[in-house]
């Protein structure tokens, strides 16, 4: 992909939401964009205040250029299976690259910097000169902040809402700044052809001389980390490039402390331009993280499985007798703030309103049981056993449900509208009481096997006679619903049908006719019920269970072209957003996990249908 590249005076307000790479250290991540602005960073967690957030407000927001001037296209990739971003910035008579990535937190010299994040500048070919800007805006944009320039050093940000220390290799002077950040330390350096230079960002210390051979040692043991990890794939099929991307990716939406996976690393990026489904996904629902481990686990990454187990337990254990899972937490487990409105922010090309925090965390969501019980279930068969004091734990959390299952509640999609008896919340009630049934059988351990199967019956059942519609030949949304839900997809997904069961197959005929627009399908088609009366992209997620179900109904041929086609939708390094907008450009926030399993899930399962007999 290229993109015109342009110095600090002539970048475009607006950075596209694809034109976007992301790097991190496994407590939070930065998005970099083609042009060699970090316009998007928070510290020192994914959930924490930003520091750099001019994806979301350009004049307010702050950011951190490094861009090589004079260039007239740039090209982005990734050293080979690692997060470190490599810009190139290609002019008519120079090339100069840029280097990015932020150091794994565990792999820090002992004493060393805490968050580092690096760029390193090289003049490949000519006299390359370079922009640098570093203008932090704290607390997203609402904390003023001070710049001292440390002769020799670097530069020192500080501001009532935390500080900054920015080391270099070349001299910077400060700027009073023309955003709301109000001070910025700045360079406009000339590289020779062979030279490099090289600057770190970090939370704490005070600024000192860096040396090249410092940022060497850094990026060697930074990429080794990487290749690493990815090493461990078991997965070698037609799409290796692509699955260990979203491999890579997910493991970056991994808070490593506790083991918890954030949705995206990024708040209130529009569903639909100058729309209001802006909001924040910087937290873990225990949807999206269970999924994740289903995908994981796949391709041979057991660790990140077990992590997410140890979370899980501890959620389970600290539920209050009597009550249900919260949707989302913290990463830390704890509760997930209020959401609020940051009105002084102007929002992705203008779309308001900016949110922190998630108001869907006081919603009722029964379809989560299903989808942890099946990862557990999965863990546990192809993991290692699961503890008796999570399956205690995961007992009062089925009691619950037996006593609460046939609720109205709000849904996969999260509805503000007025709550449903959701058919795929009664499908995955199915599942949790299935799934639990197996693991007490499989391993011997004490459970009421007749209520659950009595649970599992009714909610089947539910799903049969209420969510069927005879005068649509399809599953609907709700009972009594006329409207098509593409979660219907993973009925065969999990077992609930067989793939070439009739209703499934009516279902699946009408979902094409309906919500498939050249391999990309709507969620369903909003009338409003849902709260909100805009239009929204297509979700990828529902596009790569598209895929699973074709595989599984034996359209192979079908299968496989409207994946390749769906992989044309990524961006220029292999990663989705939420959404895909009506001209193929990302919409949502970004990169989202949900569409980098799912599309994991589609590659595995449409290899292996391919290479059978």
């Amino acid at each position: 992909m290229t993109t015109a590249a342009r110095g600090a005076e002539g970048r475009p307000r607006h950075v596209p939401i694809e034109d976007h790479g992301i790097i991190g250290d496994l407590h939070t991540a930065a998005l970099v964009t083609t042009g060699g602005d970090i316009d998007w960073l928070c510290l020192p967690r994914f959930d924490s205040p930003s520091v750099f957030a001019a994806l979301l407000d350009p004049d307010r927001g702050g950011r951190f250029t490094v861009c090589c001037t004079g260039a007239t296209r740039t090209k982005q990739m990734y050293l080979p299976d690692s997060n470190i971003l490599l810009t190139r910035f290609l002019g008519e008579s120079s090339v100069g690259e840029v280097v990015d990535f932020m150091v794994p937190h565990e792999h820090g010299r002992a004493g060393g910097a805490a968050h580092q994040l690096v760029r390193l500048v090289r003049a490949v070919r000519g006299r390359v000169e370079v922009d640098i800007r570093c203008e932090p805006a704290f607390d997203y944009g609402r904390s003023r902040t001070e710049v001292d320039i440390v002769e020799g050093a670097g530069a020192f940000f500080s501001s009532p809402a935390g500080q900054l220390v920015l080391r270099s290799t070349v001299s910077l002077v400060a700027d009073g700044g023309a955003g709301g950040g109000g001070a910025a330390a700045v360079a406009r350096p000339v590289l020779e052809e062979g030279e490099t230079l090289a600057l770190s960002l970090s939370r704490r210390g005070s600024p000192r001389p860096l040396d090249m051979v410092e940022v060497d040692a850094l990026l060697a043991t930074t990429l080794s980390y990487w290749q690493r990890w990815v090493r461990r794939s078991r997965y070698s099929g037609r799409y290796r490039e692509m699955v260990e991307r979203s491999a890579l990716t997910l493991k970056l939406l991994v808070h490593q402390p506790t083991g918890a996976l954030v949705a995206a690393p990024t708040t209130s990026l529009p569903e639909s331009i100058g729309g209001t489904r802006n909001w924040d996904y910087r937290f873990t629902w225990v949807r999206d993280a269970a999924f994740t481990v289903y995908a994981l686990m796949r391709l041979g990454f057991t660790e990140e499985a077990a992590a997410f187990m140890s979370w899980l337990e501890a959620r389970c254990r600290e539920a209050p007798t009597g009550t249900g899972l919260q949707i989302l937490y913290s990463i830390d487990g704890g509760p997930s703030p209020p959401e609020l409105t940051l009105e002084h922010l102007s929002g992705y090309r203008d779309s308001r309103p900016v949110r922190i925090g998630n108001g869907a965390a006081d919603q009722l969501q029964l379809d989560i049981y299903g989808e942890f019980m099946d990862s557990v279930y999965l863990y546990n068969k192809y993991g290692e056993p699961i503890s008796y004091d999570l399956w205690v734990a995961l007992g009062r959390q089925l009691d619950w449900l037996e006593k609460h299952w046939d609720e109205a509640d709000c849904g996969v999609w999260e509805v503000r509208g007025p709550r449903q008896r959701f058919t795929y919340s009664s499908l995955m009630t199915w599942v949790a009481f299935e799934r639990a049934g197996r693991i007490a059988q499989q391993r011997g351990l004490p459970a009421p096997l007749g209520a659950w199967r009595q649970a599992a019956d009714r909610a089947y059942l539910h799903v049969q006679e209420c969510g069927w519609s005879p005068l649509r030949r399809a599953y609907v949304q709700y009972p009594g619903s006329s409207t098509l839900d593409a979660g219907a997809l993973v009925m065969p997904l999990v077992q609930f049908s067989g793939p070439s069961d009739p209703r499934f197959l009516s279902t699946l005929e009408r979902i094409e006719q309906e919500l498939v627009t050249d391999s990309l399908v709507h969620r369903y088609h909003n009338d409003g019920s849902d709260g909100f009366t805009e239009p929204e992209g297509t979700f990828n997620l529902c596009s790569f269970w598209y895929v699973e179900a074709l595989t599984r109904a034996g359209r192979l041929d079908q299968a496989r072209h409207t994946f390749e086609k769906m992989l044309t939708y990524a961006n220029h390094l292999g990663l989705y957003a939420e959404e895909i907008g009506p001209s193929g450009e990302a919409l949502g926030n970004f990169p989202q996990a949900f569409t980098h399993l799912a599309l994991i899930s589609a590659a595995v399962n449409l290899d292996r249908a391919l290479a059978a007999p």
